[in-house]
């Protein structure tokens, strides 16, 4: 017969106290859950690593193409971030939004330099970011606003989108009016 001794005991005890204080606190609803009441810092740390991390592992097979500095990426990839992100993720000139201001966590000013608004990524790699965005565009973050947009574009598309959100932070009001009107006359003329 198994002898259990007095410190497993205490561990079992224990563990059993955590889940079932566990169980009653996420059963007891005294969770803030509206947009409008932060995490407090510990919650707001563990999902913002758990979602850097889940990122970080899916996206690094991603193979990035080699000509993403195309005009025609720039000029479809503007149509769609102008028509689908620019709402939360804003344009030249913007700081904020509608959306914006009712989203918790604020998405990210895209329009920005990198540093400005760049989550803490594993690795600060050209690469990886391109991978990670790309990710983001296609799957989407659970929780956050974020829409997976795979279910109604190819990777092509994602891939033009992810070609613009690069070039954008170095983009004032008229050349991004210019790149994003451009591709919206060519996608009207049956381009």
């Amino acid at each position: 017969m198994l002898k259990i001794t007095n410190c497993t005991k205490c561990l079992l005890l224990t563990f059993g106290v955590i889940i079932l204080g566990t169980a009653g606190f996420l059963y007891s609803g005294l969770y803030p859950m509206g947009a409008d009441a932060p995490h407090n810092a510990l919650t707001y740390w563990a999902l913002e690593t758990l979602r850097e991390q889940s990122i970080a592992r899916a996206a690094s097979d991603i193979k990035v193409p080699t000509n993403l500095d195309t005009s025609e990426r720039l000029l479809a990839g503007g149509a769609d971030y102008n028509d689908m992100c620019s709402g939360c993720h804003l344009k030249p000139g913007k700081s904020q939004s509608d959306f914006t201001l009712g989203l918790y966590p604020v998405p990210p000013n895209l329009s920005l330099p990198k540093k400005e608004h760049s989550h803490n990524e594993r690795t600060s790699s050209n690469q990886y970011s391109l991978q990670r965005q790309f990710w983001i565009i296609k799957h989407g973050i659970k929780a956050s606003g974020m829409p997976a947009w795979a279910p109604g574009h190819d990777d092509e598309r994602i891939w033009n989108m992810v070609a613009f959100i690069n070039k954008l932070p170095k983009l004032n009001q008229t050349q991004y009016q210019i790149l994003t009107a451009r591709a919206d006359a060519a996608e009207n003329h049956g381009h």
